[in-house]
């Protein structure tokens, strides 16, 4: 009992100290400062140019927080494949599961960073239209995965437009 009063105590003193006193302060001023502003500029969920606008990732959302917004002028990636929406991430609805992300082909199939992700993108430098051009060798066991995720008709949702 003695040692769990003594432990109580010193929590207790170190949490005043942290605030009245700011010690211990993990966060700089200027970060805390922006924060309390409200000019705090979220990061990038989807990279914009090489993704290829299929939707598999709002397909795969369990949650329905990913929606296929129109973009301004369509754009042909090769013959007969026209890029006409990029996926929109509803930051209130996702869960984080990355369902997006390892469904995306560039991820899936060609083993490059995903175009999108429910943190931070990061750099996508990939170049689409030679990844298109060159042949995919898709292992059995990734077919069956991916014949089985796109059959779950819990998972993918029958949109109707």
């Amino acid at each position: 009992m003695k040692n769990l009063i003594i432990i109580f105590l010193e929590g207790a003193y170190s949490n005043i100290k942290r605030i009245l006193f700011a010690s211990d302060r993990v966060t700089d001023m200027e970060l805390r400062n922006k924060i309390l502003e409200g000019k705090i500029v979220p990061t990038d969920k989807v990279a914009e140019v090489p993704c290829i606008g299929c939707g598999g990732c709002c397909n795969a959302c369990p949650t329905d927080a990913i929606s296929m917004i129109p973009i301004e002028e369509p754009v042909e990636l090769m013959e007969g494949l026209v890029k006409r929406q990029i996926p929109e991430i509803d930051e209130l609805k996702c869960v984080h599961c990355y369902n997006c992300h390892d469904f995306c082909p560039l991820y899936a199939l060609f083993g490059e960073a995903g175009t999108i992700h429910p943190n931070d993108v990061g750099v996508v430098e990939s170049d689409i239209s030679k990844l298109l051009e060159k042949p995919v060798k898709i292992s059995d066991d990734k077919i069956a995965f991916i014949a089985q995720f796109l059959s779950d008709s819990t998972i993918i949702k029958k949109r109707k437009d």
